[in-house]
Parts: structure tokens; C-alpha cells; sequence
């Protein structure tokens, strides 16, 4: 009888056993890792790294060279009249070869004689300054007793004294000049002094001794240009103290157009 109470009074135990130790059982959590349990930790990698935009690396022009210049000392003519042979002084020295006035007017042949004047004061006949320089060099040039040299005479000096590639001629462009002084060339150029203009009897065109017309201008004066920018030229000058100044590009041409461009290139 005992045994029979025992048997059925089982269940009712049994079932709050399971109860009981059904409410103790861990649970997963929404996570997935059981309730009550060490949560494990796991390390997310790194984010890769954002690319950034690399920009384009576009070279810079270097700029443009707008002055050349040439280095030259400055002499100032040493005779009333030799400013052809102090321009070659200075365009020669500016190359590596000194050379005194003297010694480079000794080689121009020149002819002393004076002029035949015509009545109105313009000149008549004289000498080729083609050929060798023309009067006395310490003459006057408005008297006129004294007048100058062209470019054939100054070209041979100038090869035969250290400069054996020196060219030159007349009816030069002017850009033929400013590309020579932008390659480091000197260039003798022949206009009028102190950059004045004159007109008749003091311009004309007298008849050489041999017979050759020349054109002249009683103010005819040399100079030697070392450098040239965009807008002007450097001039120097061997008139009174000698000089080294910068003149404008027009005032440059308008007293050379005068001499028909005439130029030495060194």
C-alpha cells in the first residue's frame, strides 16, 4: 500500500524537478552566445584605407628670358672722329681681344684729304669710306674736314684682330640684329650722333674720288650695341666720356634706317 502512494505521488515530483531545472538551463541570447556564459570577443579587421586622389603633376614652363645682355667695357673715342675704331675697341674686348685705338685706326687706310663743297654746303666729292676712313680723323665733322669709314674697312680689321667670323653689310633687318645680341653677338651699327636727324645739305650723297656715290650724313657716328630687351636696345657709346645706356627700339631704327641699316655682326 505504501509502495502503491509512493508510486503515484512520482509524477507530481518529477514534473517540479524538471520545472526547476528547466528555469536554471541557460538560453541563447540573440547573439548566439548562451545566457550566463563569457562572451567571446572577436576583432573586426581594419577598414581599408580610402584612396585618395593623387593630382596630376603638370611641369612649369621656365620663363621666357626677355633681356640679354652682352658684357663690354665702355672707351670713349680717343680722336675727335675715331668712334668707328672705339666701337671695334669695345665689340673686340668684349671677345677677349684688347686692342688700343690707335692701333686699330692705323689699319683703316686713311685718306686726309678735304672735300669739294658745293655752293649750297652740301659735299661735292671727297673720299671712299668704303675703301679706308674719310678726312682727318681729328678734323671737324660739320666743318667738314673730317667724316668716317664703312662697314667692308671695319669687317677686315675685325677678322684680322681675333673676330675671323665677323660679317656684315647693309640693309640689315633689324631682327637680324636683336637675334645676333640675343646670341651673345656684339653689333657695331652706324647713325647719327647723339641720335638726331639732319636733312639737306648736311644728308645727301657725295661722288668719291674713284667715282662711287656715297651716301652720307655729316653726324655719322658709330656705336656698339650689347644688349637688347623687348622693347630696347643697349648702345654703347664712345662719344665724349663713353657711355652705356638703353634706348628704345624705334629711336634705334629711325637713325640706322639713315645709314641704309649698315651693320658689323661679330
Amino acid at each position: 500500500m505504501i509502495e502503491h502512494l509512493f508510486v503515484r505521488a512520482a509524477p507530481p515530483l518529477l514534473m517540479m524537478c524538471l520545472a526547476a531545472c528547466a528555469a536554471s538551463s541557460p538560453t541563447a541570447d540573440p547573439g548566439g552566445q548562451p545566457s550566463g556564459s563569457l562572451r567571446l570577443h572577436t576583432e573586426e579587421p581594419p577598414p581599408s584605407p580610402t584612396a585618395r586622389a593623387v593630382p596630376e603633376l603638370v611641369a612649369t614652363p621656365a620663363p621666357m628670358q626677355s633681356i640679354f645682355t652682352i658684357s663690354m667695357p665702355v672707351y670713349r673715342q680717343v680722336m675727335n672722329l675715331d668712334c668707328e675704331a672705339a666701337a671695334l675697341q669695345m665689340a673686340l674686348a668684349s671677345l677677349g681681344h684688347p686692342y688700343s685705338q690707335p692701333a686699330l685706326f692705323a689699319e683703316e687706310n686713311a685718306d686726309p684729304r678735304l672735300p669739294v663743297m658745293n655752293p649750297d654746303g652740301s659735299v661735292k666729292h671727297w673720299g671712299n669710306p668704303y675703301v679706308g676712313f674719310v678726312g682727318n680723323v681729328n678734323g671737324s665733322d660739320l666743318a667738314p674736314t673730317g667724316y668716317g669709314v664703312y662697314y667692308p674697312v671695319i669687317i677686315a680689321v675685325a677678322r684680322s684682330h681675333g673676330a675671323p667670323n665677323a660679317t656684315g653689310g647693309e640693309g640689315l633687318s633689324p631682327g637680324a640684329v636683336y637675334e645676333a645680341l640675343k646670341a651673345g653677338r656684339p653689333v657695331m651699327v652706324w647713325v647719327e650722333t647723339g641720335w638726331e636727324r639732319v636733312g639737306y645739305p648736311l644728308m645727301g650723297t657725295w661722288t668719291a674720288w674713284d667715282g662711287r656715290p656715297i651716301h652720307y650724313s655729316l653726324i655719322e657716328h658709330t656705336v656698339t650695341l650689347s644688349g637688347v630687351s623687348e622693347s630696347q636696345v643697349r648702345v654703347n657709346d664712345p662719344w665724349h666720356a663713353g657711355s652705356q645706356y638703353w634706348i628704345s627700339k624705334a629711336a634705334f631704327e629711325t637713325s640706322w634706317r639713315d645709314f641704309n641699316n649698315m651693320a658689323v655682326i661679330f
